[in-house]
């Protein structure tokens, strides 16, 4: 038996996106869908009732910061995450291969993995393939994400195909030490930075290890927008049509559809969740930042268009209000406001998907948000 399983439902006529339902232990779940951040076992300042409610299904967790804290022998020892945290629906679990790259400045790579110091208090600490299968399988996700390397943007292509290279054995050491095969899916990452030879590289080196699902990494990290796209465009056809189709770290409304068009089944992203504690909400018709002073005297709802329990409950002005205090329920109800708005809009995507009108969808969308205006503001 495989752990996680992919149905094609129906491809969009007008489009390509594809419609269907990745099958795990704890759940399915429609695609194209969106993940929720919970890095430390929680997404910041919402329960995970609150995350039932608004029709989250799988929500995304950190291997880097949990085998830091709490570690995940305490967690193994737990019943596995989701015992831990109360949530039973599905579980991902990044590789840590990301953080060790984006939070250490000292870190050595090496063939056997990586040597770095701990961000909290400097102890030196090693993550190799092997190592981060072990913290997973204890973790107890349902999806798992092989150790790669994140390598920054821009890189020589040299570089880059020495590090896809790495990535491409590391994976088969990933498939080699997973040992929870029937319970816990592992994905494999396509890199290759914004080279088309080298994503091809990648793409064939990983799809002949026959992962259950597949991540495209290495955008959404400073690249200009259209070379995001034009590398999904590349990449995405390269991906075994049987198989989920994951773009890792990417949330931003125009990005998500784009994604979806480009035949992106999983999206996840700390972006919304990040940019509530700012007070910053995302609206049909687009960005608003709730604590500026324009709100003072706004006794609306954040969004007209929204009938998510924030909306429905409480102004502008009592939210701008909470937020200027400092206040953590304003966090509480922008960051509702803003993963429903998400989630509502991969909803409608799915709709338009199965309408084949995701290109007429998309339109609209833009128009109504702003995104063809000149200047638009983005996140």
């Amino acid at each position: 038996m495989t752990a996680i399983t992919y149905e094609l439902i129906k491809t969009c006529k007008q489009t390509g996106a594809r419609l269907g339902k990745v099958h795990t232990p704890h759940g399915s779940f429609d695609t194209p869908m969106f993940m929720p951040v919970g890095t430390l076992a929680t997404v910041k300042t919402m329960s995970p009732e609150e995350l039932t409610e608004m029709n989250a299904k799988i929500i995304l967790s950190n291997t880097y910061h949990l085998w830091l804290r709490p570690g995940e022998d305490i967690i193994r020892d737990a019943g596995g995450l989701h015992a831990f945290m109360n949530w039973d629906k599905a579980i991902l679990t990044d590789s840590g291969g990301f953080q060790v790259f984006s939070l250490s400045d000292m870190r050595e790579i090496k063939e056997e993995g990586v040597h770095f110091r701990n961000y909290l208090n400097g102890e030196k600490l090693f993550l190799s393939p092997e190592k981060s299968m072990q913290i997973q399988n204890a973790l107890g996700s349902d999806i798992m994400m092989a150790f790669d390397e994140c390598p920054p943007y821009p890189a020589t292509h040299d570089y880059m195909k020495a590090s896809v290279e790495r990535t491409s054995r590391w994976a088969e050491r990933c498939l080699e030490a997973h040992n929870r095969k029937n319970d816990q899916g592992l994905f494999g990452i396509i890199q290759g930075g914004e080279f088309e030879d080298l994503r091809k590289q990648s793409a064939e080196d990983l799809a002949s290890l026959d992962f259950p699902g597949y991540a495209i990494g290495g955008l959404s990290v400073g690249e200009p927008k259209e070379v995001m796209n034009r590398m999904l465009e590349y990449t995405t056809p390269l991906m075994p049509s049987t198989k989920p189709r994951y773009l890792m770290g990417v949330g931003s409304p125009d990005s998500l559809i784009d994604g979806a068009i480009r035949g992106i089944d999983m999206f996840d992203c700390v972006l919304p969740t990040r940019i509530a504690r700012n007070g910053t909400c995302m609206t049909s018709a687009g960005r608003l930042v709730v604590r500026n002073a324009a709100y003072a005297r706004d006794f609306g709802p954040i969004d007209d268009q929204c009938d998510c329990y924030v909306c429905q409950n409480y102004t502008r002005s009592y939210i701008r209000h909470l937020i200027k205090c400092n206040e953590t329920f304003g966090f509480r109800l922008t960051t509702y406001h803003n993963l429903y708005f998400l989630l509502e809009l991969m909803e409608k995507v799915r709709k338009a998907i199965r309408e084949d009108r995701l290109g007429d969808f998309k339109e609209a969308f833009f128009d109504q948000y702003g995104f063809n205006q000149p200047n638009a503001k983005n996140f």
